[in-house]
Formats: structure tokens, C-alpha cells, sequence
């Protein structure tokens, strides 16, 4: 159980929030007035008190500072796993991302060099609206056992994302992934450049948490085909087979399959797979791995137990 010590607000981005009495939460927009507000999933900014407490001790803030909307006493909320819930009143907030990349006038990191708000920051959505005050009770919701798995997919091609090209290959592995009850929540179309990608995985991996990332492009052998090497950057652990199997099937359908360079690998608890860039080559991969790609993700997720069998 946690305590709202203090509601910010502020009418534009980059300025300061700053308390108000009470708030109005609207589902999937965020506070009522606002400027964080909108269809995307950083609705609601929240950071722990005793992290604004800690930090205090070099440099005085006022709540707000941070550009967090909501202050809350008794959770350390960026260790809580996405997506976390929590109740405030008859309000329900959806907790789905963990720290930010910091703004760079950020005005607290100017001052002082540093800003918490990157690494103790957590952003939220909000699942069912209502009226919160200051003083109002929050409590963490157990999380409940029929979620969806929680996939994004990234386009690398440097023409799509000039706008020359239109990029068929994301559109159907969403449309792939969403038939058989994944949540997409984000889809990406980036150059072909090896910082973009990686801080993209990173971010999607570590502050999201989504179950799957699959990426599309950028696995042959073109001088700008970096997405397994970046790919393989990011990797805590190995999983070969998956990338195995797709070249497998590939080379039931054509010999070419055996010069795309893909690889799958896991990263906490996301699993990443490189797909081809083709829309006729994501599908028959895709439909040949996907069947068999839920178990495994919910076992690195623990979420299933172990698959041996007597």
C-alpha cells in the first residue's frame, strides 16, 4: 500500500509541473489538463518519495521538478515489473515503462549533473478513470493471469523510413501477431543504422518489458544489413534455434534461404528474433515459428513451468 503525496501538472511539456489538490484521470488519455496526456502509453509520470527524499539532500526540489505527475510514498516502483497495476480510488493505472532517456535541458541535470527521473521514473496509462486527491490511498492490483503477450515490431529499411518505400513487411507481422492474441504496443520503422536500432531494443526490452520483439529487415548480405550484429549486441543469452528453424524451413522453399543472417537471442526476459525484410518471406517464416513461440516466451517470462516431461 502506497500514499499520493502529491498531483503536478503542467498545461505545456518541458515546463515544471506543479501541485494541485486533486486530478482527474480519464481512460487512455491521462490527467485531465495536463499536457502529457494523449493515446500513448506515458499518460501518467509517477516516481517514488523517497527518491525525491535522496535526492534532496544535495539539492532542494519542489514535487513537480521532475516533470512526474503523480509522487508516491511506499513503493519503489522502478523495481515493479511491466505492466504493474494499481488502484487509486475507483481509478485503475496500468504501469508500462520504466525510466526515459532525460531531455537535454533538462534544467535538474544542468543544475546538478544528474536527474533520477531517467532510472526511478515509471509511466503509466490509465485503465479506468476517476477523481484522485492528494493524501488518496494507492494500492498495487495483483496482476491479473489472462494478460496477452506483449510484442513490438521494428522495420529497418533506410528508403521506408525516408518515406520512399511503404513498408509491408511491419503491417503484416502485426496483423500476424494480433490474430493470434498478441498485444502489439508499439511498431517502429527506422534507417538501417546500428545506435538507432540498438537504443530501440534497449528501451523496448528493458523499460517496456514486451515478451517479443521481431524485427523485420536488414539480415542479408548489404553493407547497411547491421540488425544481427546490433541485435546480437543486446544479447544476455542465446537462442539459436529459432533463427535455425526459419533458415531450415526457408531452404524447403528456396536455396536462398540460406543467406539470411538472422539470429534470435533473449534479452531479460524479451525475446528478440530477426525476421526477413520480404512480406512473402516474413510470412512463411513467421507462420512456421509462431506456433511454437508462445511457450517459450512465457517460460523466460515465468509464467509456464518447465517443459521436460516424464
Amino acid at each position: 500500500m502506497g500514499k499520493i503525496l502529491a498531483i503536478c501538472t503542467s498545461p505545456r511539456r518541458g515546463t515544471l509541473k506543479t501541485p494541485v489538490p486533486s486530478a482527474v484521470l480519464t481512460p487512455e488519455w491521462g490527467i485531465v489538463g495536463d499536457a502529457h496526456g494523449g493515446s500513448w502509453h506515458r499518460q501518467v509520470s509517477l516516481l517514488s518519495a523517497e527518491k525525491i527524499e535522496a535526492f534532496r539532500q544535495k539539492l532542494w526540489v519542489d514535487y513537480g521538478a521532475f516533470g512526474e505527475n503523480l509522487v508516491v510514498a511506499g513503493f519503489d516502483l522502478a523495481t515493479l515489473p511491466v505492466p504493474s497495476f494499481f488502484a487509486i480510488g475507483d481509478a485503475v493505472l496500468e504501469m508500462t515503462q520504466i525510466g526515459k532517456e532525460c531531455h537535454s535541458d533538462c534544467a535538474i541535470r544542468q543544475q546538478t549533473g544528474d536527474c533520477i527521473m531517467p532510472r526511478e521514473g515509471v509511466f503509466a496509462r490509465v485503465v479506468k478513470g476517476g477523481t484522485i486527491h492528494t493524501g488518496d490511498e494507492m494500492k498495487l492490483l495483483p496482476t491479473p493471469a489472462d494478460l496477452p503477450l506483449r510484442a513490438a515490431v521494428i522495420t529497418l529499411s533506410d528508403k521506408g523510413s525516408r518515406g520512399e518505400r511503404e513498408d509491408k513487411s511491419g503491417p503484416l507481422i502485426v496483423e500476424m501477431l494480433t490474430a493470434t492474441g498478441y498485444k502489439v504496443e508499439e511498431t517502429l520503422l527506422l534507417p538501417d543504422d546500428a545506435a538507432q536500432l540498438k537504443t530501440q531494443l534497449l528501451r523496448l526490452a528493458d523499460a517496456r518489458q514486451v515478451n517479443l520483439i521481431l524485427t523485420t529487415g536488414g539480415t542479408g548480405f548489404a553493407p547497411r544489413d547491421i540488425t544481427p550484429e546490433v541485435t546480437l549486441s543486446v544479447a544476455e543469452r542465446n537462442a539459436p534455434g529459432i533463427a535455425e528453424a526459419m533458415r531450415y524451413h526457408s531452404l524447403t522453399i528456396t536455396p536462398r534461404g540460406m543467406l539470411s543472417r538472422g539470429v534470435s537471442v533473449l534479452r531479460g526476459k524479451t525475446l528478440i528474433v530477426n525476421l526477413p525484410g520480404s512480406p512473402k518471406a516474413v510470412k512463411e517464416n513467421l507462420e512456421y515459428i509462431l506456433p511454437s513461440l508462445a511457450h517459450g516466451i512465457r517460460l523466460a517470462a515465468g509464467l509456464d513451468g518447465e517443459c521436460a516431461r516424464k
